[in-house]
């Protein structure tokens, strides 16, 4: 099998990191062909701070893929997160020197480009540059300007920032292990890939993917992405609170929160226990199923109220701006049980759970299509797009027959194939695909830090 035809996603996250091999099937649905699976012992809230723990964890679940799928893997996409990640909208313009020639990708490769210089805060990178609206001479609300006369492109955008230490100590453990970063994405927006439909793009939604560290959050409206934001605390920290509330060790409180835990306290009678053995020789301990729910229920609320003041921050509450198909919770901590009811009591919004297998092949095993695998779906299939892409610009220049002079030499042909080739694949970068030029820039970046 061509290494073109596959694709492997790469998701550090602070409880688990996943290594999933996927390909697309003749139907254009994403195959997993293989996953890996192994603890992560040096990322905290979704950022590394133990660089040798994460590179041995990246090994492993690379070998327990590659093992899985009988291929080597040599490139990963990487999904990116952590409470350092922020986003803003962004208004930009250029004036275009002739405005009777039509506007093409190269305008809005220029427009893109020139919002990648925006001064940020010290120690901050832009990671993604996304245009939302295009205005042409004034006329608003364009979603694809390609095509159309004007002297002024304008556009609003909405840009994610994230800490360039964090965003490199990512990337060295990535090449420490022995792999080649092919590009780097914002996990909330890989998870809403693989769990969000057209549909519900369209109509509003917010997307919350509750993962061990952090929780992420994506807001579409229109189908465009609005606003993106990362919530510093997750499932951990639940079972942080069961293991102080209840005075056991974190095993027997992760265990308690997965097998008994509930968010809604209600749900539990008062005679309902559960009976925890003591330490060496200790007695047992005896733990009613309702203060555990209580437990549950407090941080519960905490996170969904965060989310909540997020989701109004972006303003909901506008006729304009409502969120008409609710919220969807994806992510492990979207396993607990009575958390749909308890967001929404909370929020007053439709909930449902989602599970990423919106673009999977039906021959997929079930355990791939759990929410906990939500990102790591979305990043085969951001890459399986991205190589799609690229696959498809090759043929369009393959196809293109010389317009030059043919009387030039063969070396400046050449050369000048090679230029063409390069303003091909800079105009590329503009339609849709901005994580290609962010990832070579990254690259650069890496390169030069060393």
């Amino acid at each position: 099998m061509e290494q073109n035809d596959i694709a492997v996603g790469l998701d550090i996250g602070t409880t688990k990191i996943v290594a999933m091999i996927g390909r697309k099937n003749e139907y254009g649905k994403v195959e997993i062909i293989g996953i890996g699976k192994s603890k992560s012992l040096g990322v905290h809230r979704g950022v590394v701070n133990n660089i040798t723990q994460t590179i041995q964890s990246i090994q492993q679940a690379i070998q327990e893929a590659e093992a899985d799928s009988g291929l080597k893997i040599s490139e990963v996409v990487v999904g990116i997160a952590g409470q350092h990640i922020r986003s803003l909208q962004h208004s930009d313009y250029i004036t275009r020197q002739n405005p009777d020639e039509v506007i093409d990708a190269d305008d809005i490769h220029t427009l893109c480009n020139q919002v990648h210089k925006l001064v940020m805060l010290p120690g901050e990178e832009i990671i993604h540059v996304l245009p939302q609206e295009f205005k042409v001479d004034g006329q608003a609300e364009i979603k694809e300007p390609i095509g159309m006369y004007g002297g002024r492109l304008e556009a609003n955008f909405h840009v994610v920032v994230g800490q360039v230490s964090s965003i490199r100590n990512i990337g060295r453990c990535v090449k420490s292990a022995g792999l080649e970063l092919s590009a780097v994405t914002l996990e909330p927006l890989a998870s809403a890939n693989a769990v969000l439909s057209q549909e519900e793009k369209e109509a509003g939604v917010a997307l919350i993917d509750i993962g061990g560290g952090t929780t992420d959050l994506a807001i579409f409206k229109d189908g465009i992405i609005r606003h993106t934001a990362v919530i510093p605390f997750g499932g951990n920290v639940i079972t942080e609170d069961i293991k102080e509330g209840c005075s056991i060790i974190e095993k027997q409180a992760e265990l308690l929160k997965v097998k008994f835990g509930s968010a809604w306290p209600g749900e539990n009678k008062d005679n309902e226990i559960v009976s925890i053995p003591g330490l060496r020789g200790r007695e047992p301990k005896e733990i009613t199923l309702k203060n555990l729910s209580k437990i549950i229920n407090a941080r519960v609320v905490e996170i969904i109220e965060q989310v909540f003041l997020e989701i109004k921050n972006y303003g909901h509450d506008e006729q304009k701006k409502k969120l008409i198909a609710g919220l969807v919770l994806t992510g492990g901590g979207a396993q607990l049980k009575h958390l749909k009811q308890t967001a929404e009591y909370i929020t007053g919004m439709d909930t449902r759970i989602g599970y990423p297998n919106e673009h999977l092949a039906g021959n997929n095993d079930s355990e791939t299509t759990s929410p906990v695998y939500a990102t790591a779906v979305g990043l085969v299939m951001n890459s399986l797009e991205k190589g799609n892409r690229r696959f498809q610009e090759e043929a369009v220049l393959s196809d293109k027959s010389p317009v030059e002079d043919s009387t030039e030499h063969e070396e400046e042909d050449h050369v000048q194939d090679e230029q063409d080739h390069e303003e091909e694949t800079s105009k590329k970068v503009a339609r849709k695909s901005i994580f290609d030029k962010w990832a070579e820039k990254f690259k650069d970046f890496l390169d030069n830090a060393e």
